[in-house]
Formats: structure tokens, C-alpha cells, sequence
């Protein structure tokens, strides 16, 4: 989720305290006894001695006696507020002397008193004021409002990437899937770099799905380039072994070791590789050995998947799939990636589309099948 742009919060905490107490007209506004405590506050804030500057904001306040000396009192202690991260005592100040809503909305964001902020932002309008009623409704576990907010702002004023990254963020979290691609391959035309495509990654990954559904996600985060990190390389390889995929858990080990990404001296990385390679080995000895029904296929089809054999798995997979039964859906998005890795394009497209919406491995066919129709040939 974006955050509050710091263009707004440096509207909001614009109070030219400091500037506004040197004017000629506000000097001679202000007595000695609250003009002089008041530019050694705003000195001392800027030092960082904020206990200190609180002191003689309240040194001001006690002496001030007009509405402007009041005022002036007021916005120097929002200032200090501001400094120490105080956003709610900041925000009272300033309520206090009347500032408008534009101000205090996103003080009362940032103190996290979202009713607040959802009110003064609606007041404020415009794209600060949405935008901070939309976060709002994030925060508040909102995310139907949110999303009808960023509808509104992008049809408004254009397709933003931060703005079709919240909404996504926000159709992610309702379980709205085809809301979610359907912006998320907006986002990926903007911008279809290895950076955009982990974000999307890590959103899914984060959320449930059956194990092999999850596999199906790191071979495309493998796919996009986003294998990079330790723990990928070992969850990934981890995932591989547990669901009977030996082979892809040997290469995934071998290409983070060949990267120095994770060390090969490193205990439980040896012993991971040396599970997969007797695995991956006893799995290639005896596919001639495996029936030929849809589960014997779908075994079939992981062996022809682990040796880079993408046109074969690509049949025993499309075989295993038009068995049915449970794993069907499994063959199907390996049937399809093996497709594309074959250099079937259009067949992968029609597979990944394939898989019903409410299957487990829908979101990720549907990553998949953008994925297939974005990138280059």
C-alpha cells in the first residue's frame, strides 16, 4: 500500500513557523514574552532539543494574551509536535485555531485516527483528500471502500502506478481475482520489470493456495527473475521436494550455488541437494515403470519438467489433465508452463485460461497467462 506522498504531508506540516515569527507584521503582534520564547522554541526544535522547546512554547502560552499572540503559540507547539512525530497533539494544535481540513487530514492520518482522517479528507477533496480517505479505509480493513476510491482517482485522473498498485493491493485482500488481474496487468504494461513483478509475486505467495499451486508461483518468479534471495532458493527447493519434484530442487539449489547466492558449503544446503539428486534420480530410473493413468502421467510429465524436456511434458501433462480427478488442475498450469517454455505461446494462453476460476490455482494461472501475453516473444 502507498503511503501519504510527502508533496501532501509537506503541505500539511508547512506551518513556516520559524519564517512567519521574522515578518515585520507578526513582530511587532507579538510581546517580547511570547515573540522571544517562540524563536528559541523554533530554534531549539530544529536542533532536535524538542523537551526544551516544548518548554518555552510553554513559557509563550502562558504570557500570550491576544487572539493573534494565541495563534502564533498554537502553530509553533504543532511544529514541535511535528518534529517529535507527536501527529495527533500536532493535529489538535492546529484544529484549535481553525486550520482547514487539508492540514489536519493528513496529521490525523499519520496519528492513525483514521475516522478522523476519513472525514476531514472527504472535506478536503481532490486528489490529497481521496487519497488519504482511500488509505484510510485500507488501514481500517476497508478495502471495498478503498477500492471504489482508486476506481474514482484513476478514472478521474489517469491511470498512476500508485494508484493501480493500491487498488490492486485492495482486490487482492477482497479475494476479487479477476479485479486483481485485471489491474495487475495494467500495472505489468507500465512497468514489466523484475521490481513490479516481485511485488505481485510476494502479494500471492503471501497468501493460502495449495503447495503445488505455490511451486507453480516460484517458477514464475524464477521466470521474471526474482529467485534471487537465500530463502527463496531454499523454500523453493523445500517446496520442490515435498511435492514430489525432485529434479526442479536440484536445479534450483545448483543455480544459487553457481550464483554464490547460497553457499554450497553450508550444511543444510548439501543436504538438501543431495535429497534431490537421489530423488531426482530414483524418479528418472523408474518412470518406464509408472502406470499410465492421469497420475502416472502427471509423475511422468514432472520427470520430462525437471530434465528441460518441455515439449514431452507438455504431452504427458495435457494427458494427465484430460484424466481429471484432483490433480487435474496441477497438470494443467504445468502443462501450460511447459507450453511456453516450448515456445507455444498461444497454446499456454488457452491452458492457463482453462483452469476455473474457483480452482486453487486460478490466481496463479492467471499471473501465469499474463505473464504469457506481456512478455517478449
Amino acid at each position: 500500500m502507498t503511503f501519504v506522498s510527502r508533496l501532501t504531508m509537506a503541505a500539511a506540516l508547512a506551518l513556516a513557523v520559524p519564517a512567519a515569527l521574522s515578518t515585520p507584521a507578526v513582530a511587532q503582534a507579538l510581546s517580547p514574552s511570547v515573540g522571544k520564547p517562540l524563536q528559541e522554541a523554533s530554534s531549539l526544535a530544529k536542533a532536535g532539543n524538542l523537551a526544551a522547546a516544548t518548554a518555552r512554547v510553554n513559557a509563550a502560552r502562558s504570557a500570550a494574551s491576544t487572539a493573534t499572540e494565541r495563534r502564533k503559540v498554537a502553530e509553533m507547539a504543532a511544529f514541535v509536535h511535528t518534529k517529535g512525530g507527536r501527529w495527533a497533539a500536532a493535529a489538535q494544535e492546529l484544529e484549535g485555531i481553525g486550520a482547514p481540513a487539508s492540514q489536519l487530514a493528513p496529521l490525523y492520518y499519520r496519528a492513525g485516527q483514521l475516522d478522523k482522517a476519513i472525514t476531514l479528507g472527504k472535506k478536503t477533496g481532490g486528489v490529497q483528500g481521496q487519497t488519504i480517505v482511500a488509505q484510510s479505509y485500507f488501514r481500517q480493513g476497508n478495502f471495498k471502500g478503498a477500492a471504489d476510491v482508486y476506481q474514482s482517482l484513476i478514472k478521474q485522473h489517469g491511470a498512476r502506478e500508485g494508484w493501480l498498485q493500491s487498488l490492486a493491493n485492495a482486490q487482492f485482500k477482497m479475494d476479487d481475482k479477476k479485479g486483481y488481474l485485471a489491474t495487475t496487468e495494467r500495472l505489468i504494461k507500465i512497468d514489466p520489470s523484475p521490481a513490479r513483478w516481485r511485488a505481485l509475486l510476494i502479494d500471492m505467495k503471501n497468501g493460502q493456495m495449495p503447495r503445488e499451486a505455490k511451486l507453480a508461483l516460484f517458477e514464475l518468479m524464477e521466470q521474471t527473475g526474482n529467485i534471487t534471495k537465500p530463502e527463496d532458493y531454499q523454500e523453493y527447493a523445500k517446496l520442490a521436494i515435498v511435492a514430489n519434484q525432485p529434479a526442479i530442487a536440484k536445479r534450483t539449489l545448483e543455480s544459487g550455488m553457481k550464483a554464490g547466492t547460497i553457499p554450497a558449503s553450508d550444511a543444510m544446503n548439501a543436504r538438501l541437494l543431495e535429497a534431490a539428486t537421489k530423488r531426482a534420480s530414483a524418479a528418472s530410473a523408474g518412470v518406464s515403470k509408472l502406470p499410465k493413468d492421469g497420475a502416472g502421467q502427471l509423475q511422468a510429465g514432472h520427470v520430462a519438467f525437471g530434465a528441460g524436456d518441455y515439449a514431452k511434458a507438455a504431452a504427458l501433462y495435457g494427458a494427465a489433465a484430460k484424466a481429471g480427478g484432483a490433480s487435474a488442475d496441477q497438470a494443467k498450469i504445468l502443462a501450460g508452463i511447459s507450453q511456453l517454455r516450448a515456445g507455444n505461446r498461444s497454446a499456454a494462453s488457452t491452458t492457463f485460461k482453462s483452469i476455473p476460476e474457483k480452482s486453487g490455482y486460478s490466481g496463479v494461472a492467471g499471473l501465469w497467462a499474463l505473464y504469457t501475453s506481456t512478455s517478449a516473444a
